[in-house]
């Protein structure tokens, strides 16, 4: 049984939301022991939401069939303890049959990704996610990023359109078009903080009425992501300007190296950590030998 609406977007205006990765085993398939495992540790570091085959979660390499096995599981652990939100994209139909999955699973919500084009008119990526909203009875998040960018007036238009959208997640960074949406469409939506490593955009996400963003480093150190989260909330500049000096700005510095070590560099972290998921699938890599080392020095300094 899915959580009322109210009790959805309460989780996800307030508190620290997770996009576990998603586990695989030395043969690159889905491991499901290691993943229930996974969601349950989550679980346990009191986040508020926790987001399955999200972009950490490698969403655009999984099958159908993995998908709903993932999502089934993530629900059974879960329990209803939290809202589990599942990830839905690719093309139209795609998308309606991820999100039917993700409903006869007991999600309660979806996260809708951008379509799958190299580029897109906004008036098509408009007409994509309303097909996709109005397909499903679950919440739906818009994950607003890479090819399905939209600007404040396409957003307060889907919002009218669509009664179950219930929130925008961020994955650009542009504060001052974030902020015209947020001004523009007003509390009709929840905002989340959803760039790659969004804690480095915490301080600015905040400042605009952001409470909340996805927290991928979660992965591998929940205790300092906690930490950080419950600093900023409460005004300790001190510990969040210490926590981005000694950890995410080195670790952003490393991030940027090769496109998709926005997930490679977790999974490498959860390895480090002796929680490992495996390694990413292609067309992402895992990160070198030396730059795994750099990495280590990251978590040893800040553990």
């Amino acid at each position: 049984m899915t959580l009322s609406v109210e009790n959805i977007r309460s989780s996800l205006s307030d508190g620290l939301l997770s996009f576990p990765v998603t586990d695989f085993d030395q043969h690159n398939n889905f491991n499901a022991d290691s993943f229930r495992k996974r969601i349950e540790a989550f679980i346990e570091h009191k986040v508020s939401a926790v987001f399955v085959a999200g972009g950490t979660g490698e969403f655009f390499s999984l099958s159908l069939d993995e998908y709903q096995q993932l999502v089934t599981i993530a629900v059974e652990t879960v329990g209803g303890r939290v809202p589990v939100i599942a990830s839905a994209g690719r093309s139209i139909p795609d998308a309606i049959a991820f999100a039917k999955v993700a409903e006869q699973a007991g999600c309660d919500g979806i996260l809708l990704m951008p379509p799958y084009l190299t580029e897109c008119p906004r008036e098509g990526v408009v007409e994509y996610a309303r097909q996709v909203i109005n397909s499903t009875p679950l919440q739906v998040i818009y994950y607003n990023r890479a090819n399905g960018v939209l600007l404040a007036e396409d957003v307060k238009q889907l919002a009218a359109d669509c009664p179950n959208l219930i929130a925008l997640k961020d994955g650009v960074g542009n504060i001052a078009s974030l902020n015209d949406t947020i001004k523009t469409v007003g509390d009709r939506l929840v905002y989340i903080g959803g760039v790659p490593t969004a804690e480095i955009f915490a301080e600015a996400y905040l400042s605009i009425g952001v409470n909340t963003y996805s927290s991928a480093v979660f992965n591998f150190m929940p205790e300092m992501a906690n930490r950080f989260y419950t600093a900023l909330r409460s005004g300790d500049q001190q510990t969040v300007t210490d926590i981005i000096r000694s950890f995410f700005i080195p670790f952003c510095r490393l991030r940027d190296r090769k496109a998709g070590y926005g997930v490679s560099l977790i999974k490498a972290g959860a390895t480090l950590q002796g929680i490992t998921a495996g390694d990413v699938r292609a067309p992402l890599t895992m990160p070198t030998l030396e730059e795994i080392d750099k990495l280590k020095a990251i978590i040893d300094a800040n553990s």
